[in-house]
């Protein structure tokens, strides 16, 4: 009998062999079976809460501290062009796990939202649903230990991250964010379940530290750490010496323009000097140095993929506006760049040459065909439908085939941002606002901050990509808003 690798012997078995049934027998014959290859690679998947895309050294932040993600950077693919599926939370977390778009799975506001206007929202699912069968399932049946720590907000204790693929599931529950980044994590009847703390801990280092754990048992077997910081969502709260040092560094820095703008009739920041947010920064981009520096201490670095993203845009336009993403128009929920252009790192030892630049447009529903091959695993292109696997990019061994992306938010987001549409193709972005119909039309490339609408100016253009994204919704049997009864006009 032939001596195939636990690899190769998964790439002889059908794509849905090992989710009929036989999981846990699969797994002890893997276990089993003689090893010729290379020990399968971990995953650790870094996903940062409201982090705009200018809030790292490597992508231009001169007043945030990142050495540690910009040495992430420095190591892996930098991507220039990398998008959340939709500008909240929840629909951009279930994008990722499911390699579906938000439109798709019908959950397309973040778990809690009820904002309408002249629209009523449409209506979406206020969990994930357990039919789908998520990237944590697929490591999981080939054998991989898979834990999540952090923020879940796809849904109650029935669709808990423990239901959907993840062996430990730390301080994941329902809601959005924290009750309080300091121990013992509580506000009013809302408490985090993070027993054991100490009085003045820290949020994002306790994460951390639970973090380290996963590693350290699991490092005689592949892993996926699915670090998902509540960080940097609101409440604005930091350490209190780092909260000092930010505030007199920006009283230092020479002003460069006003630090607000009125657009969009709303107040929008348009300079990083928020020194709470700038320490809350730096908690994360420690924790990130923390968990690379276990790596090497445990032997595991140069077989463990890394990969950096946001949820959505930073906070801009509400809710305190604590960072700018200037040249970037707007934040979190919205469908211009701010709102949906997300920092994105992803090292791959001995396989990504090290401080490589992609500015080849990718969004979150890749990462699951993406890892999947990363691993050496089948895809399931019935389940992550609306990715594609980016590793001809990390190889540099080729392009991807022209593709469109494509954005459904029929809600009113807290932030202002109205119900509306977008589509990308090459360097020309659509949007069209469901309230009236209206589209802007922009070329990213000479207009990454989306000022001069081209509508009017190519028609031919507007023309085909509002056809390509009412072709899309259709395919997607997208729920639209619709309108409301008892809605009047401010006067």
């Amino acid at each position: 009998m032939p001596e195939y690798s636990r690899r190769e012997l998964l790439k002889l078995l059908p794509a849905g062999a090992i989710c009929l049934g036989a999981g846990s027998l699969m797994r002890s014959a893997l276990a089993a079976w003689p090893e010729a290859a290379a020990p399968p690679l971990n995953f650790v998947f870094i996903l940062i809460d409201d982090m705009g895309w200018r809030d790292a050294g490597c992508y231009g932040s001169t007043f945030y501290e990142t050495p540690n993600i910009d040495r992430l950077a420095a190591e892996g693919m930098r991507f220039t062009d990398a998008y959340a599926a939709c500008p909240v939370c929840s629909p951009t977390r279930a994008s990722i796990v499911t390699g579906k778009y938000p439109a798709r799975l019908k959950l397309t506001e973040w778990i809690g939202g009820d904002k309408n206007g002249k629209l009523l929202s449409a209506d979406y699912l206020h969990y994930l649903p357990l039919e789908e069968y998520t990237l944590a399932e697929a490591l999981r049946a080939a054998g991989y230990a898979t834990g999540f720590i952090g923020k879940w907000h796809l849904g109650g204790p029935e669709y808990y991250p423990e239901k959907q693929g993840f062996d430990l599931n730390i301080a994941g529950n329902d809601k959005g964010s924290p009750p309080s980044y300091f121990y013992p994590y509580r506000n009013g009847d809302y408490v985090l379940d993070l027993p054991g703390g100490k009085e003045g801990e820290y949020l994002t280092d306790r994460l951390t530290d639970e973090a380290l754990k996963f590693v350290e048992a699991h490092k005689d077997r592949p892993f996926l750490l699915y670090l998902s910081h509540y960080a940097v969502h609101n409440p604005q709260q930091a350490k209190a010496g780092m909260v000092e040092k930010y505030r007199n560094k920006a009283a230092a820095q020479p002003a460069a323009g006003p630090s607000h703008a009125m657009d969009l009739g709303r107040q929008v920041r348009q300079v990083q000097d928020h020194p709470v947010y700038a320490g809350m920064i730096q908690s994360m981009d420690e924790s990130v140095g923390r968990v690379m520096q276990k790596l090497d201490e445990m032997g595991l670095a140069a077989r463990t993929a890394v990969i950096f993203i946001s949820d959505n845009g930073g906070l801009s336009t509400s809710e305190g506006t604590p960072t700018s993403n200037v040249p970037l128009r707007a934040g979190k929920g919205w469908l211009y760049e701010g709102g949906i252009r997300e920092p994105m790192i992803v090292k791959w030892p001995g396989v990504i040459r090290p401080g490589s630049i992609s500015s080849v447009p990718v969004i979150s529903t890749d990462f699951y065909p993406t890892m999947l091959e990363m691993a050496g695993l089948p895809r399931r292109p019935d389940q992550h439908r609306d990715g594609i696997s980016l590793v001809p990019l990390l190889r540099q061994s080729g392009g991807l085939a022209p593709r469109s992306l494509f954005w459904h938010y029929p809600h009113y987001s807290n932030q202002g941002g109205p119900p509306c549409g977008a589509v990308r193709s090459g360097n020309y972005k659509l949007i069209e606002f469901y309230e009236d119909d209206h589209v802007e039309l922009y070329e990213l490339n000479g207009d990454i901050g989306e000022r001069r609408n081209l509508e009017k100016l190519n028609a031919a253009k507007t023309a085909e990509f509002r056809e390509l994204l009412h072709s899309w919704r259709k395919s997607v049997d997208a729920r639209m808003p619709r309108i409301n009864p008892a809605y009047k006009p401010p006067k």
